[in-house]
């Protein structure tokens, strides 16, 4: 973990629960892919460090085996845009941040709402993203 990462969390996100959005695009790669699950449930352990109490971080993991090509039939994705949304999130976490949604609409929906209810967005690689301007600098900066 960063202290960049601990730089952007304040009081007001640690008073909001820590949301973990786990998924898998299909059952077979939940079945055989047992090391990307295992990581992302992972990522936990990032909230922690950041300051989120074990009892206020939520998994939503009523995805796995589902594609994240729309969010209409993805239940969790739905509950997760929805707490964001009624300001219950102080941070969202997930594997890959821009595999939340793979459909580029929700995942900007996505961002748009977490910009709005000052929520940050959290990768395993410690990518912060705190509104949607910083999503170019934080890509650039994983590729080097």
């Amino acid at each position: 973990m960063t202290g960049t990462a601990h730089q952007k969390v304040n009081a007001g996100h640690l008073k909001r629960n820590a949301y973990l959005y786990v998924r898998q695009s299909t059952l077979r790669q939940v079945f055989e892919n047992t090391e990307s699950t295992k990581r992302q449930y992972g990522l936990r352990q990032h909230a922690v460090a950041l300051g989120w109490p074990v009892e206020r971080i939520i998994v939503i993991d009523t995805d796995l085996g589902q594609s994240g090509a729309s969010a209409v039939d993805r239940e969790g994705f739905q509950k997760l845009v929805t707490e964001v949304g009624l300001g219950k999130a102080g941070i969202v976490l997930g594997l890959e941040v821009s595999r939340l949604a793979r459909n580029s609409t929700d995942w900007h929906r996505l961002l748009e709402i977490c910009a709005l209810t000052d929520t940050l967005i959290l990768d395993e690689e410690a990518c912060m993203i705190r509104h949607t301007s910083m999503i170019v600098s934080c890509w650039v900066s994983k590729e080097r």
